[in-house]
């Protein structure tokens, strides 16, 4: 039977339509192309053809390689077809008195995670994503001292369902000089359930999660994994510090690694137990200014695309998913569990 259920932080609905149920090899990803190579010398992001990017903005390089040349580990060059960029002003225009527009006006930055171009984030070693997830706080904290900018957004796109244009491991980050809609109803729905109720909601997701046990996947001393009770899509999983903090920019370097690993557990499991899946991932944060608030919790929500949103999820904002979360997330656990420690 179908359920309808909730998602507290967001007030977002969705339908579990439960006689729908299937297995992880129901979901898994048919692979229709080639295996990728090592290199591709006709990828923009592979070594030797570092010409093909705008010059690197920071590297992780062997000592004594040349800037925008080979012996890279990782590279960030701006996007070269930038949605933003950093030129322009901050006025907003209207014309008529109603029609509202300004200056393209941010950064749109590209993280070349890896020189092998077959690589992904789910068979990486566990130090190559430590050293991604601390560029993507040195980002961070870079572009926060920029006070024409209000939020960085941080996501990867991982295959063509999730909007990927280049096989080649990458991820990107967008600084906006305002708060998109999305993020501010996000914002204004925790602060609601704060002042209701003097908590943090995603804190007592954490808890309640914690004690049903049903949807937990990881548990370390510092983060938490589970898949949220009314998951949007199947195996959407979120990954959450245990102590509140608002703002991803005040995560620790020790944190940021610890971060890091549940991530690559995480990722290298679905990729076991589905295959090389194509999935978004995006770490929700707040705007610069509120970071020291206690009413929103930073987290990374990963969203696998092993269903594509119709006319009904478009139209309503509802979506409808084939799995309940208790299962997949079962599966997942017993992914983790068989992938042991490695790395």
């Amino acid at each position: 039977m179908s359920v309808l259920r909730q998602n507290r932080a967001t007030k977002n609905w969705v339908i579990v339509a439960g006689e729908r149920s299937r297995r992880p090899d129901d979901f898994k990803m048919v692979e229709t192309a080639e295996p990728l190579p090592a290199h591709d010398p006709l990828c923009p992001f592979c070594t030797g053809n570092e010409s093909q990017t705008p010059p690197e903005i920071m590297a992780l390089r062997k000592p004594g390689s040349p800037s925008n040349g080979p012996g890279w580990q990782l590279r960030v060059v701006p996007n070269k077809f930038p949605a933003l960029q950093p030129a322009g002003d901050l006025e907003r225009r209207e014309k008529y008195d109603f029609f509202r527009e300004m200056d393209g006006l941010g950064a749109h930055e590209v993280i070349i995670e890896s020189p092998a171009h077959n690589e992904t984030v789910g068979t990486m070693s566990y130090a190559k994503v430590e050293q991604i997830i601390l560029t993507y706080r040195d980002r961070y904290l870079h572009l926060e001292k920029d006070s024409r900018f209000q939020l960085v957004t941080i996501f990867r796109n991982n295959g063509l369902r999730a909007g990927t244009s280049l096989a080649h491991p990458h991820s990107q980050l967008i600084a906006t000089p305002i708060v998109p809609a999305r993020t501010r109803h996000l914002l204004e729905e925790a602060m609601r359930y704060y002042d209701d109720r003097g908590s943090c909601v995603f804190c007592d997701m954490i808890q309640e999660e914690l004690r049903a046990k049903k949807r937990i996947v990881l548990e370390t001393a510092d983060f938490v994994a589970f898949q949220p009770f009314a998951s949007r899509v199947p195996f959407e999983t979120w990954i959450l510090p245990q102590k509140h903090d608002a703002s991803f920019g005040n995560i620790s370097v020790a944190k940021a690694k610890k971060c890091a690993r549940v991530l690559r557990r995480i990722l290298g499991s679905l990729h076991r137990l589905l295959g090389n899946l194509d999935y978004n991932y995006v770490i929700c944060t707040v705007p610069f200014k509120d970071a020291d608030e206690n009413y929103y919790h930073w987290h990374i929500e990963i969203l696998p695309r092993l269903t594509t949103p119709a006319g009904f999820e478009l139209g309503s904002g509802i979506y409808i998913t084939v799995a309940f979360p208790e299962e997949t997330a079962r599966y997942l656990v017993r992914a983790i569990e068989d992938g042991g420690r490695e790395g």
